[in-house]
């Protein structure tokens, strides 16, 4: 490309958008490839233009229109959109709810290449039909074709793509298991049974029934077992989560032969969550704190279990660095701090 003073422009071909703002407008007043009039001088220098930036064919180089589009291509999803250039950019919007999946370090390897600018929602996010996703551009107006060329190279080769979404699986079987003499013996109205429906539920989960236990060991394996029998992908057990001897939740979780990932976990509120798995059966303990408190680790662990992808324990230790719940007034999870991991 080349710069000429807009006196000098007319018939020549505009390589870039321009764009107006005024009186609480921003918008495009010329699109690129737009051949420059005697007409256009005066609305350009309104505009405070006094020099363009004409195009001109450069072996080696690409515009940031068509460097936008390539970006675009590295990652093609069946489940989200990208849009068409618009000022040198271009963005992915979800076409359905589910959980987002950036492969952070293939991001960061394709930032450090030049001029190249991705910009996302964090990793692990869950997100509804029609949010933002990403946004892809360089920085400015042409770069060179190499810097193109490499970014998909990377993408190319890399075992995980650069974005996935995830969606949820809908008609999960769920078992919910409530443990507690008080509860059981009916001292207690139990709380936790409604909170849990409406969490599963709002993942369209096929809720089986929930089954009240003693603090009794077998009474326990014995629930997870009938849930088990009855195809549940989903048992959640609540009550018996602390550290007291007599809390059992944790040690029938391992004694049903399901492999644990973590007892516990580097988040507040919800430090004392189990998470497991008994074949492709989801085993998860839940704290207390799921009773009082409208947002915990169980709502940020539950996105992904309906996804449907496995958790590793490292994941899981992640959620220290963002796992402390800053108790707002009114909570406004995902969009917040909490449980990044």
């Amino acid at each position: 490309m080349k710069k000429v003073k807009t006196q000098e422009a007319v018939g020549l071909t505009l390589c870039h958008d321009i764009t107006a703002v005024r009186d609480g407008f921003k918008g495009r007043a010329f699109r690129r490839g737009h051949v420059i009039t005697a007409e256009d001088v005066d609305k350009l220098l309104d505009l405070g233009k006094r020099h363009l930036y004409i195009w001109e064919e450069q072996a080696g180089e690409i515009h940031e229109e068509d460097a936008a589009l390539r970006l675009a291509a590295m990652t093609p999803m069946d489940n989200a959109d990208y849009s068409a250039p618009s000022e040198g950019k271009v963005g992915l919007t979800a076409r359905e709810d589910g959980l987002f999946r950036v492969n952070v370090p293939l991001l960061d390897a394709v930032n450090a290449i030049g001029d190249i600018t991705i910009t996302t929602l964090p990793d692990h996010y869950p997100v509804k039909a029609g949010q933002a996703l990403a946004g892809m551009r360089i920085v400015p107006l042409v770069c060179p074709e190499a810097e193109i060329e490499e970014a998909e190279r990377l993408c190319r080769e890399s075992e995980t793509p650069l974005f996935r979404l995830l969606p949820y699986r809908r008609g999960v079987k769920a078992g919910i298991i409530v443990t507690g003499s008080e509860v059981y013996s009916g001292r207690i109205q139990d709380k936790f049974e409604p909170v849990v429906r409406r969490k599963l539920g709002a993942f369209g989960a096929e809720i089986l029934g929930c089954i009240f236990c003693d603090d009794d060991l077998d009474m326990l394996s014995a629930a997870i077992r009938r849930f088990r029998d009855r195809g549940a992908e989903v048992i959640v057990m609540t009550g018996g989560m602390s550290v007291d001897p007599d809390d059992l939740t944790p040690t029938a979780i391992r004694d049903s032969g399901a492999e644990v990932v973590t007892q516990g976990l580097p988040a507040q509120p919800g430090n004392m969550f189990t998470l497991a798995y008994l074949g492709e059966t989801v085993l998860m303990g839940v704290p207390g704190a799921a009773i009082h408190r409208e947002t915990t680790i169980f709502d940020v662990i539950l996105p992904q279990v309906f996804a449907g992808e496995p958790f590793t324990r490292a994941e899981l230790l992640g959620l220290g660095d963002g796992g402390l719940c800053q108790q707002c007034g009114q909570c406004r999870w995902p969009n917040c701090t909490f449980g990044r991991y």
